[in-house]
């Protein structure tokens, strides 16, 4: 099984925890979408990451291929099985993949992280302002009042929590991070998430690819204990497609 795009992606690091916990054997291609070739706009069409390949299967799309993991792998789970709960669990994922990927990723990591490395594009400060003071906050007065007193939602980690606690990893890369007083329930939620294991497992992937020259990255990356596959569907320069998820 192999996935392509990087481990610093919230939607990437969401499906290699999610690997991790089911224990199933993969590789990693650990491209960026900015840097991928032609093929690779084959096999992901909107130009984005994750894209996992298994045998003659193509999915894109990380909620997609959590759910393929969990449905053919299913021990340990990575969703509630009742009905009503996994609604939750999937409204909790959607909120997360589309608010705090445009907050998070979109208005925050890439334009203070990627744009000025791969782009040499600076911010927008009042943007900033407004994401970091206001529109952010208000997600996470929501977060709040969701997160549970104490362990996970549902008995055990699931893919939405992961997911949740990936885009704030990503913010905190960009230099915000929530106050624990402020938001006391959802920063131990996410403190928990970040701590299992799994997840703590990509935390030298992403120190061998934020501190490491491209030329220099894979071999940091495999230093780090990643496993990559030999070929790759990147090429050397980025194109003008910027998608991440």
């Amino acid at each position: 099984m192999l996935i392509v795009g990087s481990h610093v992606s919230p939607y990437v690091r969401k499906v290699l925890v999610a690997l991790a916990i089911k224990g199933i054997a993969h590789e990693v291609d650990p491209i960026t979408p900015f840097y991928g070739n032609d093929e690779f706009s084959r096999l992901s069409p909107l130009r984005r990451i994750p894209v996992l390949i298994d045998g003659d299967l193509v999915l894109n799309d990380s909620t997609i291929i959590c759910e393929y993991l969990d449905e053919t792998y299913p021990d340990p789970p990575l969703m509630p099985r009742a009905p009503a709960d996994r609604a939750k669990a999937r409204w909790l994922e959607e909120f997360a993949d589309s608010r705090l990927g445009d907050l998070c990723i979109w208005r925050l990591f890439f334009r203070k992280v990627v744009a000025p490395r791969v782009f040499k594009r600076e911010p927008d400060l009042e943007d900033l302002k407004l994401v970091t003071e206001v529109e952010l906050p208000a997600a996470l007065d929501w977060i709040e009042a969701q997160a549970p007193a104490d362990e996970f939602l549902f008995g055990h980690v699931c893919t939405a929590e992961i997911g949740l606690a990936c885009f704030f990893r990503n913010a905190a890369i960009a230099g915000w991070e929530m106050d624990p007083a402020r938001w006391p329930k959802a920063a131990a939620w996410v403190a928990r998430v970040q701590a299992i294991p799994e997840f703590a497992a990509t935390m030298p992937m992403e120190k061998a690819i934020l501190t490491s020259p491209n030329a220099e990255r894979r071999d940091a990356l495999i230093a780090a204990g990643a496993r990559l596959s030999e070929e790759t569907y990147g090429e050397p320069e980025p194109r003008a497609s910027i998608m991440l998820r």
